[in-house]
Formats: structure tokens, sequence, C-alpha cells
């Protein structure tokens, strides 16, 4: 996670950005702050940096000092995320050009916003590359709480995924889709059936083989956040079955055929 987060005052000018979502955060995860820029030998405060369009290839410039950072970040980049433990997730500085994972703004090298649009950071894109079937996002999406809701179910999805992996049970992958059956539904039906091929492949594969392209199927599968239409469906589906458990009256809660039934059977009398 970036350490400007509410965790320390390593931004270019010296401050950290206020983010109440961290605090509540950090009592159920394990963070691993960083702040690409200060890796790499810039103070705090510091001159800013940004993203130049240097044909063929974006460059991180100091405009202030005309140091060409990118050697330097690309170096760090790939030495922090080979020797990184495993994750399940990553929460990073939006538009920042080291850590921002889109909308960070490009420039030509005459100063001038290009007209190419925008992308990510070195670090966030680099990110993106190697470890974008996982729980990736920025603070300022999350301000979006059905982004935050679909950040979160993949975080500890992901973090449950990595613990089956750990204990190295076949029968605790298979434990794991079956509690996920919903969830996977809800995201995609075909994704679901794939990874139930997968599992049902089980016997053909080292464990650390099969379990390594499940959780990298996985998170692809839940890579977006869901429709609301595909939420409703699964609900219907999984309340199904109960259906046969369920008095008239208890349907009416969840089943719109019912409440319609029941309201014509009660002569207009109001549940």
């Amino acid at each position: 996670m970036s350490r400007c987060l509410e965790l320390e005052k390593v931004r270019y000018n010296g401050e950290r950005i206020a983010y109440s979502f961290v605090l509540e955060l950090e009592s159920y995860v394990d963070l691993v702050p960083i702040c690409p820029e200060l890796e790499i030998g810039l103070g705090v405060p510091r001159d800013p940096i940004r993203l130049v369009e240097w044909k063929p290839a974006v460059r991180l410039f100091q405009p202030a000092t005309g140091r060409d950072l990118t050697e330097e970040m690309t170096g760090f980049t790939g030495g922090f995320l080979e020797a990184l433990r495993p994750v399940d997730g990553f929460l990073l500085k939006s538009r920042s050009p080291s850590c921002g994972i889109r909308d960070v703004k490009r420039y030509r090298p005459d100063g001038e916003l290009s007209s190419s649009g925008k992308g990510a950071g070195l670090f966030g894109e680099a990110v993106l590359d190697r470890f974008g079937h996982l729980a990736v996002e920025d603070e300022g999406r999350l301000r979006d709480f059905r982004i935050r809701e679909h950040f979160l179910t993949k975080l500890f999805a992901l973090a449950a995924l990595r613990e089956v992996e750990e204990a190295g049970s076949r029968r605790d992958l298979i434990d794991f889709h079956a509690r996920y059956k919903f969830v996977l539904m809800a995201y995609s039906q075909e994704g679901l059936r794939g990874l139930g091929r997968l599992v049902e492949e089980r016997s053909r594969k080292p464990f650390t083989e099969l379990v390594a392209e499940y959780r990298t199927e996985f998170g692809a599968v839940l890579r977006q956040p869901l429709r609301p239409a595909s939420v409703i469906n699964v609900l219907d589906h999984a309340a199904g079955y109960s259906k046969k458990h369920l008095g008239r009256r208890e349907k009416a809660m969840f089943f719109p055929e019912a409440l319609m039934s029941l309201s014509d059977s009660g002569k207009g009398r109001q549940l």
C-alpha cells in the first residue's frame, strides 16, 4: 500500500492523504507500506516528477532538476516486486506518476499535456503486469462503495485461497471452490464452470501447479465489480434451495410472486 495514504507524511509536499478507509482496514490486514519515489532516493519534500512521452517509450522526469529517473524507478520496481512475499492485493495512490494505476497525466517533451490521454505510473503499471489478477485499486476509485465492496470481496477471497495454497491440500481446494460457488456464479457463470473443470482435473496435475492456475483464473473471474442484476439472479437461485422449507409469509419476504399471492388472498391486508 502507498505509504502516503494515511500512514506517513511522504508525499512530494511533505503531507499525507487523510483516508479513513485505511484506518478501518488495517485491523484486518497486514500492510506492506511502500513509496517508490522515496525508495529511489527522492527526499521529502521533493520536486514533483512527471511522465513524459519520449517516443517510443514513456519516461519519468523531474522537470525542476532535469533528472531522468526512468531507469532508477524501473530497476527498483523490478527488484521490489520480485522479492515481495505473497500478497493478496494492492491499494495505491491515484494519479501518481509512480503508483497510479490509471488516469496518470502524461506530458510531451515541451511540457504540454499529451493528447494521447492518460495511463499508469511506472510502479503501478508493473504491478498490473505482474499482479493484475489480484485485488488492485487506487484510493480514488474506492470512494465508490460498489467498487470498494468488490475490492474487499476479492481481497479476502484471495487471502482465503492463499491459505489453501499454503496448506497444500487438494481437499481444501475442493472445499474452497464449493464455498465460493455462489460468489463465482454472480461474477461469471462461465468462469464458475471453467474453475470447476480445473478442480475436476486435479489428479492430472501437481498441486502447486493446479492451485497456481486456479488462483490466476479465480482472480480473472473477479476482475470487474458485480452487476446488481447478477447478484439478484444468484440470490434468487440460492433461495430456491430453501423454498420448500418456508411458509407463505416467509416466502413473501423474498419472492415477489408469493407477495402478490398473499396480498390477493389477504383481501387488502398489508404485510
